[in-house]
C-alpha cells in the first residue's frame, strides 16, 4: 500500500527580494517520505500558487528539480529546495504530486497547502 508524507518548511529570502518592484521571494523545502509498503516515483507535480491579491499561477511539471526520484518502501526519504515569487507580501501553495508504485498504479498525493509570508506582515 502507497502512503505518501509530504512535510513542508517556507522561508522569506530577503536579500533576493524587491518589495519596491512588488517581487518577494520565498524558498521553500520540501521532504517527501515513503511510509507504504511498496515502493514509488515521483513522476510529475502539480502546483497551485496565489499570492495575497488573489492572483493565481499555476506550474505543471515532469519530476522535481529536473529529477523523477524512486522511494523504496517504509522509509525511503527525498528532499528537495525550490522557490517562488509572488507580487505581495503574503500568499500560499498548495497541489498534488504524481507518483507510480512498484505495481504500476499511478497516485495523486496531495501537498497541504502552506503560507508564504514575509516576517513581520501578519500581527
Amino acid at each position: 500500500m502507497i502512503d505518501i508524507r509530504i512535510a513542508v518548511q517556507p522561508s522569506y529570502l530577503a536579500e533576493q527580494s524587491q518589495p519596491e518592484q512588488q517581487s518577494y521571494v520565498f524558498a521553500y523545502q520540501i521532504t517527501i517520505t515513503n511510509r507504504g509498503s511498496v515502493g514509488a516515483q515521483l513522476l510529475r507535480r502539480s502546483w497551485r500558487i496565489t499570492d495575497g491579491s488573489g492572483q493565481v499561477q499555476e506550474v505543471h511539471g515532469e519530476g522535481v528539480v529536473g529529477m523523477q526520484p524512486s522511494l523504496e518502501d517504509r522509509g525511503g526519504t527525498f528532499q528537495y529546495s525550490s522557490h517562488a515569487v509572488l507580487t505581495t507580501p503574503i500568499g500560499w501553495m498548495e497541489g498534488f504530486y504524481e507518483f507510480v508504485d512498484t505495481d504500476g498504479i499511478i497516485h495523486q498525493v496531495p501537498i497541504p497547502r502552506f503560507t508564504l509570508v514575509v516576517p513581520g506582515t501578519l500581527n
